[in-house]
């Protein structure tokens, strides 16, 4: 396929020579062939003229859920991948958060399959304990070979420490990289929400700031004694932040993400008892989203990631207590991000980590692949339900205004728009 980018602005703060140039850009079998001032139409040639066109390399989520298989009615992967192309994702990290849970190599190959011959690029991490049930360790040297980035269990912590530790010093044989959920379950309880003046005030069961940093201390005391690769993801609290920034200095091997929503929002939106706004980890205080955005920017947090979660109405349409944690993700997350980081801030956010999982970062220069995202960043709407490309419709972000809406991504000499 063929394609010509009319008068591209280009948002790419690494590369100072094109950064904020407005640029034709033609690409040919995948390939960037050009990029001008203005240049002709070639034969055979899709011609992409937007309102106020602007281009960037192609976003990349650590850390989305879809269904498939075992929840196919919260979403597909053939979907979930046509959401994340629309929301201006080239790539997604996919948790293993389905059932059965992939914790063989075979369960990998599936997975891969599904997604081949997409836009999106899917990217499966492998349970780290077998049906994640944190006991034994699942086969991660074949899931490795067959594909998967990472291991991890979904949004569980694991207590048992022993395990952590033996599964750090054997990634390192094929340089593996573990998640740890930072979350201690023994304080966490039966918690809902985060421990503070709004759940006293409503009379929900708090989360303290406790169970997240107790668990990232002794993770982070874990890699040390270890050595070996961890990712944290989805940190929420100002004191992880700076145990975090502590471990990097020592020169350990430690990377964390957050959640776009945890810097968005904050507990404060509980008062209305609303279930989508369930998550975990919890929205915390303002001072704590205060700190993550400190974090981000100083680089002591090093991605963002959407946190996409599709969940049935049947699980969200319950009491607070009962509902089912997650949010959808993918199609807000530049609308919110771009809202309060700014352009440019979230441009470099949304294309950074692929190295960390060992995958190759896109450039901009003749001769490269195209892996573009197309996007207004100046556009500001109310985020509704028709804003929704999901199965599910669990999006704690309806009735929000946002500015910047996504058109969509060219990536493996496709477009979609």
């Amino acid at each position: 396929m063929n394609i010509l980018l009319k008068s591209a602005k280009i948002i790419c703060p690494e590369n100072k020579e094109l950064h904020l140039k407005k640029r034709d850009i033609l690409i040919k079998k995948g390939i960037i062939e050009k990029m001008a001032t203005s240049m002709d139409t070639p034969a055979n040639t899709k011609v992409v003229e937007l309102k106020n066109l602007h281009v960037s390399l192609g976003w990349f989520d650590s850390g989305v859920s879809f269904g498939e298989p075992g929840f196919e009615e919260r979403e597909t992967i053939a979907n979930g991948l046509y959401t994340a192309s629309k929301s201006g994702f080239t790539d997604v990290v996919l948790y293993p958060s389905t059932h059965p849970v992939p914790d063989t190599s075979s369960d990998v190959v599936f997975l891969k399959e599904r997604g081949q011959g997409k836009t999106t690029n899917i990217h499966p991490t492998g349970a780290l304990t077998r049906n994640s049930e944190g006991i034994d360790l699942a086969e991660l040297f074949d899931m490795g070979n067959a594909g998967a980035v990472a291991f991890c269990d979904f949004k569980k912590e694991l207590s048992n420490a022993n395990l952590l530790k033996i599964a750090l010093l054997y990634a390192q044989n094929f340089d593996g990289l573990v998640f740890s959920f930072p979350q201690d379950g023994s304080i966490k309880g039966h918690g809902v929400a985060h421990e503070g003046k709004v759940s006293t005030t409503l009379g929900l069961k708090g989360i303290p700031e406790l169970a997240e940093e107790l668990q990232v201390a002794r993770d982070l005391y874990i890699l040390e004694y270890t050595g070996g690769k961890l990712h944290i993801p989805t940190i929420s609290t100002a004191g992880a932040v700076k145990l975090i920034a502590n471990a990097k200095k020592k020169g350990l091997d430690v990377t964390c993400s957050v959640a776009v929503h945890n810097l968005f929002f904050t507990d404060e939106v509980l008062t209305g008892f609303d279930t989508h706004f369930k998550v975990s980890p919890p929205l915390r205080d303002a001072s704590n989203a205060k700190a993550l955005i400190k974090g981000l920017k100083d680089g002591t947090i090093d991605f963002v990631t959407s946190d996409h979660i599709p969940i049935d109405i049947e699980h969200k349409r319950v009491e607070f207590d009962n509902a089912l944690d997650g949010s959808l993700g993918l199609e807000s997350a530049f609308g919110s991000l771009n809202k309060i980081l700014g352009l440019e801030d979230a441009i470099s956010l949304l294309t950074k980590g692929r190295s960390r999982f060992g995958l190759e970062t896109p450039a901009f220069k003749e001769g490269a692949s195209a892996c573009f995202t197309l996007f207004n960043p100046d556009e500001t709407y109310t985020f509704e339900e028709k804003n929704i490309l999901s199965t599910s419709k669990n999006s704690m972000y309806l009735g929000t205004e946002l500015k910047g809406r996504v058109y969509g991504v060219v990536n493996n000499d496709q477009i979609t728009l």
